[in-house]
């Protein structure tokens, strides 16, 4: 039974892939990649228009050129408006838009929206969870559904 269980965290993940944007290096190693902040967007994927960009730590060594350390669980985010927003299903209140494993087993960092239809608003929140324990640390951003200026024809 735990075993399952193992397997379905190891192998759970999020339809919705980042694309890598750019990454600088923190802490140079001797041995295996350097320490950096990687900065990646994904779209939402149930509201068109949407762009997330999403800056994380990534650990090095040889530990994490194997994929067996465990990142920090600082990020930051900052969600924008890219085109006409279409919502294209219902939102559900605290949606997970992205997740992202970042430990080998027990530890992800998670993004999830409201729908703040007071202010008409859409607002991401990035935090990092563990199994056992997660930590306090998130970042929050958001954005007006506003109408897009059409392209004038030329």
């Amino acid at each position: 039974m735990r075993y399952g269980v193992l397997v379905g965290l190891l192998l759970s993940s999020s339809a919705v892939m980042a694309e890598e944007i750019g990454e600088v290096s923190t802490v140079f190693k001797w041995l295996g990649p350097n320490d950096k902040v990687v900065v990646e967007a994904f779209d939402d994927p149930k509201v068109q228009g949407v762009t997330c960009y999403l800056s994380r730590a990534k650990t090095g060594g040889i530990k994490g050129g194997l994929g067996l350390a465990e990142d920090r669980s600082e990020a930051s985010i900052a969600c924008r408006q890219v085109g006409p927003i279409q919502i294209v299903e219902p939102l559900k209140e605290g949606e997970e838009v992205f997740k992202q494993r970042t430990s080998l087993v027990f530890k992800s960092m998670q993004v999830v929206r409201f729908h703040d239809r007071k202010r008409n608003a859409l607002v991401y929140l990035v935090y990092s969870d563990r199994v056992i324990e997660g930590s306090p640390q998130n970042s929050i951003t958001a954005i007006p559904i506003m109408p897009w200026p059409k392209a004038e024809a030329q």
